[in-house]
């Protein structure tokens, strides 16, 4: 789920797949009945809290404008539009929810699969699950309370969490911090790490410098247990709102697992017109990088203009987070039919 994940080549992953027996599953009959389980488990959880369960739809005439995130798209040919016209497949049911946190639905939740084009390997499927929820009148620390509460009822045995600043996890481990050092500084700092390869990189971008230090010589590292990182740099805000009074940080968090990313959530932007901004510079970025063109969702900005409550969201992977209780290291294991058996 992070934007600067290393993504592996699909035509290596599906050679071979239509085999004698690759009708079979890669999930073992217990991991689905696990999987069963905690899906009982979240449900129940959320309707004692009195959160709404709710559908949205998959198919959008909107694609995420995120450069770092590809959305498949398909072909409408049916009435009511242009004949070949394209529909994307969410990658994620943020747009629509907020859609209905605008006209008074109060705290929902979703649980749904989600399509992204290009990511494929041992923690990735194109297609995978979400688990995503909205709580109005809540902040972003407010909401990683509450997600720690959910993981103790599904995991009665974990420890409390431990929450450190974006500034905060770099100065532990790298001694740097991430809001202030230059691009150089950066690069210097990865390429003392000893980790292959990144002396032939060279990225003119300060975020991925941040991420290829965070994914390569931070996340190994972590310690075991849940950990919240939060406070990103407000470059990498996404859809989160800037901390007032410090526009170097975004009220944005994420939800390491054992050292895994399994959660990203945000204290969400209001502001409409802030958003169309960023839904523009996206475009731009994904026009300088060679990239598609997507269109924006309209109806999410006009949303917002009408009013989004304040409120804090966060999206949680279901597939990792059972691949985290049970201890395995490839995601095929807690899916029945992953993306060479589809």
């Amino acid at each position: 789920m992070s934007p600067g994940r290393k993504r592996s080549n699909l035509s290596q992953r599906t050679e071979g797949a239509v085999t004698a027996e690759g009708w079979r599953p890669t999930a073992s009959i217990e991991m689905l009945k696990i999987r069963a389980s905690l899906l009982a488990s979240i449900r129940a959880f959320f309707q004692r809290r009195g959160v709404l369960e709710v559908e949205t739809p998959v198919c959008s005439w909107h694609g995420t404008t995120d450069s770092a995130i590809e959305s498949f798209s398909v072909c409408y040919s049916g009435p009511g539009a242009p004949f070949g016209a394209s529909l994307y497949l969410h990658t994620s049911p943020e747009f629509a929810m907020k859609r209905l946190l605008a006209a008074g639905s109060g705290p929902i939740y979703q649980i749904c699969k989600v399509f992204r084009d290009g990511e494929s390997g041992r923690r990735h499927n194109p297609e995978f699950t979400l688990l995503e929820w909205y709580r109005p009148g809540f902040d972003h620390h407010q909401l990683m309370s509450e997600i720690e509460q959910l993981i103790a009822e599904l995991l009665p045995d974990s420890e409390p969490a431990c929450k450190l600043s974006y500034q905060a996890l770099f100065e532990h481990f790298l001694q740097l911090n991430p809001h202030q050092a230059t691009l150089q500084e950066l690069r210097q700092c990865a390429l003392s790490q000893d980790v292959t390869g990144l002396e032939y990189l060279d990225l003119q971008d300060k975020d991925a410098w941040l991420d290829i230090l965070l994914t390569h010589c931070i996340e190994p590292k972590m310690a075991p247990g849940l950990c919240f990182v939060y406070d990103y740099p407000a470059s990498q805000a996404a859809l989160a709102r800037i901390r007032p009074g410090n526009p170097a940080v975004a009220e944005r968090f994420e939800l390491y697992m054992n050292g895994v990313e399994v959660a990203n959530g945000f204290h969400e932007l209001t502001d409409a017109d802030e958003q169309r901004c960023r839904f523009e510079r996206d475009l731009e970025t994904r026009s300088s990088t060679g990239k598609a063109s997507v269109p924006l969702d309209q109806h999410l900005v006009n949303a917002l203009t009408h009013g989004l409550p304040d409120c804090a969201g966060v999206a949680l992977g279901i597939d990792r987070l059972l691949m985290q209780i049970s201890e395995v290291q490839n995601i095929d294991a807690v899916m029945a039919f992953p993306l060479e058996r589809a």
